[in-house]
């Protein structure tokens, strides 16, 4: 584990970057200040990179949109990875027919809707069509009635034998400098342990999503795992998984884990990051740009 200054001294040793989102891209006031210098230096040296996320609250080309918006245009839908696609593959191979219930936004059942499965948000089931759902889907925080919903999907899965899948397995997210707000995988935990069923899990630290996006890059160039490195913010779902991956991992500054934290968090959970940077933005000094 070593202390790096520069960030570009970091990338310039890998082929191919994997980002996390919140809290090293963006965080809850809009992009991390300077972020848009790192993939101005990415584009200028050829180097591939993808935003490996959590998040299925909206579709590849809304998340792409999204970082538009915020002055990053570097950033489109086919450098996405979501975790929410792992959703989708599952679904087409594991559930042939019937509903899919969810908990989420319309804009995140985009996932589910692909997959030719009749969709339904779980306010909308009801007596008539309870026996024809097939599946529950945890997708986000918001676009639900947290009391009645969840109170019909705890009912649902302590009834029926059906897969419930958790799209993101984020606990909580930060609001500000100060705050937190309950994610859906938070939200998902509790229901679990209600009804006492295992959930099926997609996302950070699992490695199918680091397999995925390995398996996206492999089907047109050869590439090793020791010429991909992951850079993320939070120690037990970033570092985490590209460690169990096999992938060098960068820890940053700019979200979950703070300065004061860092060695106290890295001592306690044993998950040691191969380096540590203040952030994910790179110094051009010197560079001409």
């Amino acid at each position: 584990m070593r202390r790096i200054e520069n960030f570009r001294s970091i990338i310039d040793k890998y082929k191919v970057v994997f980002f996390d989102a919140f809290g090293v891209i963006k965080n809850y006031s809009g992009l991390v200040p300077g972020i848009e210098k790192t993939f101005a230096y990415l584009e200028s040296e050829k180097k591939e990179y993808y935003i490996v996320t959590n998040d299925a609250s909206r579709s590849p080309v809304q998340l792409a949109e999204s970082y538009h918006k915020m002055g990053l245009p570097a950033i489109t839908q086919d450098r996405i990875v979501s975790s929410g696609m792992l959703t989708k593959e599952y679904l087409d191979l594991k559930v042939q027919d019937g509903i899919v219930a969810y908990l989420g936004t319309l804009d995140s059942a985009h996932y589910i809707e692909r997959s030719g499965l009749h969709t339904l948000p779980m306010s909308e089931v009801n007596e008539s069509n309870f026996d024809k759902v097939s599946a529950l889907i945890f997708l986000d925080d918001e676009g639900f009635n947290w009391c009645d919903d969840l109170n019909k999907a705890v009912n649902l899965m302590r009834k029926k034998t059906i897969p419930a899948i958790v799209a993101n397995t984020d606990r909580a997210y930060p609001l500000s400098a100060t705050n937190v707000s309950i994610a859906i995988g938070g939200i998902a935990a509790m229901v679990e342990s209600v009804v006492g069923k295992q959930f099926i899990r997609f996302g950070k630290p699992d490695s199918q999503m680091f397999m995925f996006a390995y398996d996206l890059i492999r089907e047109y160039r050869q590439i090793s795992k020791s010429e991909i490195v992951m850079v993320g913010d939070t120690l037990n779902t970033d570092i985490l998984g590209g460690n169990k991956f096999g992938l060098d991992t960068v820890l940053v500054l700019t979200g979950n884990t703070l300065e004061k934290d860092v060695e106290t968090r890295i001592t306690a959970s044993g998950i040691m990051p191969t380096y540590i940077c203040e952030s994910a933005v790179v110094d051009l000094s010197g560079l001409d740009f």
